[in-house]
């Protein structure tokens, strides 16, 4: 049964010190708020060397790279902050030139630590947001920058037979990526009908559940006994799908692994990927300067339509219960929007 978020107090030295809430994960599954001291900005940096600010994250939302954080699956060590790191907010203070107070932006914080009412960043890892399309639609750019980023490693997508293996929020805005950059087919495998009911809004042209039908058989029939051009892996993680990847993939075909893989694979079939003489792309780390803001112009200029995939909305006191529906995947959950107080007027 849910229960409301514990807030727990953090002993300090002095009454004098000023607190703010930040996460803590103390169990598998289990996540709470606890006070900490608010974040001091270092004097400015020399000239020529980059400022940070103070960032206040307002309209949030979940990625499945929270989740091993969330789960305690071990991949990386767990700490204060974890784990949220799609967010638009409002810088409180700064000591560089790039931005004033007050300024609303886009912001990507280290190690995905970014569960905090506040916290210092780097100004260079914040961008200017999109105004004239809602708040929450202007926040998928970073989800979006990403899916960008990683199909940039591919050479040109116009004419070619896409499979994207995984329908969660990255499979269903790399549907919308591909459409807009003139894929012939965009095939959508999911486990979960729920989520391939989503991907012909995101510009799939047809579905396979691979929970009740041979997925390779399947999408040789959609395209008159041929295998994909390219494969995307939008699973990662645990339950990553790379064999899958490979059998779909046709000979002399590309397989770009997107999702977060876990450090080892066991089983992995590389033999059969080596005599497919396939090409495997992976991707991480998106530019600043050139990624995101060009995924916040294209939600703009309505290039793409990001609605569908936003399916939950919470207000951080309900985290709890928002990252149990992400995580189970219940009601169709595809991207949970998480408000911050400062967001709603709290």
């Amino acid at each position: 049964m849910f229960t409301l978020i514990d807030i727990l107090p953090v002993t300090t030295n002095t009454t004098e010190s000023l607190t703010m809430l930040t996460s803590e994960i103390y169990a598998p599954g289990k996540i709470r708020l606890i006070d900490v001291p608010e974040p001091t900005l270092a004097l400015a940096p020399p000239d020529g060397i980059s400022g940070q600010i103070v960032f206040q994250p307002e309209t949030t939302c979940l990625c499945g790279s929270d989740l091993p954080y969330f789960n305690h699956w071990g991949e990386w060590p767990i700490e204060q902050g974890h784990s949220l790191h799609e967010m638009i907010g409002t810088v409180t203070a700064t000591n560089g030139k790039k931005w004033r107070v007050g300024d609303r932006v886009l912001a990507v914080p280290q190690m995905q630590q970014g569960l905090s009412e506040r916290f210092i960043l780097d100004e260079d890892r914040a961008i200017t947001i999109a105004t004239n399309v809602p708040e929450e639609q202007a926040l998928m750019a970073q989800p979006l920058g990403t899916a960008i980023f990683a199909l940039k490693k591919l050479p040109n997508i116009l004419d070619m037979d896409v499979a994207v293996v995984g329908q969660g929020p990255m499979g269903q805005l790399m549907n919308a990526c591909l459409s807009n950059m003139g894929a012939r087919h965009i095939i959508g495998i999911d486990l979960l009908e729920s989520r391939l009911k989503t991907s012909p809004k995101m510009g799939a042209t047809a579905t396979v559940c691979n929970a009740t039908a041979d997925p390779v058989a399947s999408v040789k029939k959609i395209l008159n006994g041929n295998l994909p051009d390219i494969v995307i892996e939008c699973v990662g993680h645990a339950d990553q799908q790379f064999n899958l990847c490979i059998d779909l993939c046709k000979h002399a075909g590309r397989i770009l692994f997107f999702g977060v893989p876990p450090q080892t694979i066991n089983n992995l079939r590389w033999r059969d990927l080596f005599f497919k003489n396939a090409t495997v792309h992976t991707s991480v780390n998106p530019d600043f300067r050139r990624d995101f803001p060009l995924a916040m112009r294209w939600i703009s200029e309505g290039r793409i339509d990001v609605s569908p995939i936003i399916t939950h909305r919470y207000p951080l006191d309900r985290l709890q219960e928002a990252f149990e529906r992400f995580r189970d995947r219940k009601d169709g959950a595809i991207k949970v929007i998480v408000n911050f107080p400062s967001a709603i007027g709290g």
